[in-house]
């Protein structure tokens, strides 16, 4: 059977001489509010240009189930994500964005964000 994990597996960047984006959609986050002991649900939106490291979908999937049964504040939760894949994967760029159900009648959006020393996005192109 599988269980919940806080560690989080990586594997090579199979372009790292390129930018390029790796986006996930996350829609079953959930943990339970610090005060209430009630479950938060989440959608999380992770996006991130790799540097040397990326996540590996498994391992990411168990780590976030492992906060099912934790109490943790919106703001707290979503930058704790952060680091740890920060760590992790040491990206060029990573974006996490915590889409909290409504709680109370206020809808919580965290947004936390890593930037790698030095690193600049290119500027995009429109094309016809």
């Amino acid at each position: 059977m599988t269980e919940p994990s806080t560690s989080l597996e990586t594997f090579a960047n199979p372009a790292p001489e390129r930018d390029y984006t790796v986006r996930m959609i996350i829609p079953e986050f959930s943990c339970l509010c610090p005060k209430t002991g009630q479950p938060d649900f989440a959608t999380l939106k992770l996006e991130y240009v790799p540097h040397e490291r990326c996540v590996e979908l498994k391992s990411l999937k168990l780590y976030i189930w492992s906060f099912r049964s934790r109490g943790a504040f919106h703001e707290a939760v979503t930058n704790e994500i952060l680091g740890d894949l920060v760590a992790a994967t040491a990206p060029r760029f990573m974006r996490l964005l915590a889409k909290f159900n409504v709680r109370g009648g206020i809808y919580t959006t965290v947004v936390a964000e890593h930037r790698q020393s030095g690193w600049t996005c290119a500027s995009s192109i429109t094309l016809p």
